[in-house]
Formats: C-alpha cells, structure tokens, sequence
C-alpha cells in the first residue's frame, strides 16, 4: 500500500491556486498601464509635462521611502539573527538534558531475536494491509526460523494508514512485548474478518474479541483503546521513523539499513544468508 497520495494531490492543487492569483493580478496591471499610456498620448504638451512633473515627484518619493524600508529590513533582520542564536544556544542546552535524563514514558520497540544477531531485519507494515497480511503468512514462518537461530533480529515497526490500523496496533500493544507478536498474527490471519467491515463500531468491537482470545480482560482493552494520549504518540513515532527512513509503502523492510519494498521470500534469504557469510 501507498502513503500519502491523497496529500501529493492536495498539495499539488493548492500549489496551483497559489500560483494563479499572482497571474491574474499581474495581467491587471499590465492593461492598467497600456490604458493609462494611451490616455497621456492624446493629451496636450502642457499636460504632458506636468505628468511629467509629477512623475518625478513621485519617483523621488519612491526612491526615499524603499531607502527607509531597506534599512528598517536590514535593522529586522540584525534582530532576528541575534534571536535565532539565542534560541540555538537554548535548544542544545535542552537537548543535552534530554540525553542526560530520558523520558520514561515512550513507544516501545518491538523486537524477536537475539541483541547480537548477524542481521537485522526491520519491517514497516500496516495491520490493514493486504499484502502485509500475505507476507505474514507466507514468508514470516521461514523467516521467524532464522530468529530462533539467533541469526536474525527482527524489529516491526506499524504504519498507519486509518484509525482501524491504529487501533489494532493497541490491541496487539495492549497485552506488552510477551504478546505483542502472538496478538499480530492474529490480527493478519483474521484480517479480513476484522478490517473489511465499514462500520467502526464492528471493527472495534470484532477487535476487541481478538483481544479477549489473546488472553487480555475487558478492563485491559477499554484502558488501551480509550489511551487517546498513546493514541497520538504512536502516530507521531510513526511519522518520525517513516520519515527518517523514506518510507512510502509497505511492507518495507531494512535490512541491515538497506531499504527493500515487498520482498519475496526467496529474495530476503538469499540477501540474508549473504549476510550471515560475510
């Protein structure tokens, strides 16, 4: 699946109202300007050298009023230079305290496999993806050997394209990192019952019995699936790492940092086993 087409289009669109009405006003002027020639023409000499006049006068004027713009700019921007370093200074003193002393609270990786694996394979994929859920399916098992191998470390990575994505990313968070992967392929081999329903209320609710299934009680699920607080730092943790990693479909894996788009099985062992001999 494609991120962001919908934003491309819309960006695009605006993009070229922007532009249009610039155009239009510049075309305005240019027939102003031909009018008003054509009108001093057929004037009398007298009149002409008073336009004249006039001209100068307001070109004189002109010229003394971008003169005090320029150095009001020039002053503006001497204030907004010695602001921004201002703000530089404050921002890594802030960031080094951030380093110092982390924040407790935060999205937490989720990872199979051993810290010192040969290869890490990193995959971004959507629960309410179609070809994620064929992935899982086909190629995850064989894959899932390597890790109990310890010659794979595997780190998932959700990407939301809809809310009901996001809310399956909170069941399958819901039950912590013991769960989280057994709940995930139950949500792939179940997909098409949960995610094919329009109305949102079946999805949450066909959702919620795959969380009651996997173990997690009716207190657990409405705690995680009303966390509109996890909600929106999910989201936001989506958007930096997709960002970071160019991320515009999915499945996308990284292995070992290099950018692949919905591998086949074959193709990810071959790259893998290259890796584990090197």
């Amino acid at each position: 699946m494609k991120l962001a087409s919908s934003t491309i289009a819309l960006t695009a669109a605006l993009g070229w109202m922007a532009l249009a009405a610039p155009l239009s006003a510049q075309e305005a002027t240019e027939t102003e300007t031909e009018t008003t020639a054509e009108t001093t023409a057929e004037e009398t000499s007298a009149e002409a050298e008073a336009g004249t006049e006039e001209a100068d006068a307001a070109a004189e004027a002109e010229t003394e009023a971008a003169t005090e713009m320029e150095a009001e700019a020039e002053s503006a921007e001497t204030e907004i230079e010695a602001e921004a370093g201002a703000e530089a200074e404050t921002g890594t003193a802030t960031a080094s305290d951030e380093d110092a002393a982390p924040a407790e609270d935060g999205i937490v990786e989720m990872v199979q496999g051993a810290e010192d694996a040969p290869v890490t394979v990193m995959e971004y994929a959507s629960y309410t993806c179609p070809h994620c859920a064929n992935w899982h399916e086909t190629s995850y098992p064989q894959l899932k050997d390597y890790i109990d191998e310890g010659k794979v470390r595997f780190v998932y990575r959700e990407v939301y394209f809809d809310r009901p994505g996001l809310w399956a990313s909170m069941i399958a968070r819901c039950g912590g990192e013991q769960k989280f992967f057994g709940i995930s392929d139950m949500l792939y081999e179940q997909q098409r019952d949960w995610a094919a329903g329009g109305d949102p209320a079946a999805i949450a609710a066909k959702l919620r019995e795959i969380g009651l299934k996997a173990g997690l009680d009716e207190a657990q699920l409405e705690a995680c699936l009303t966390d509109g607080g996890k909600a929106q730092e999910l989201v936001s943790w989506f958007e930096e790492n997709a960002k970071a990693d160019d991320i515009t479909s999915t499945p996308t894996f990284l292995i070992n940092g290099e950018k692949h788009s919905n591998m086949a099985w074959a193709d990810m062992a071959e790259i893998i086993d290259g890796l584990i001999e090197e």
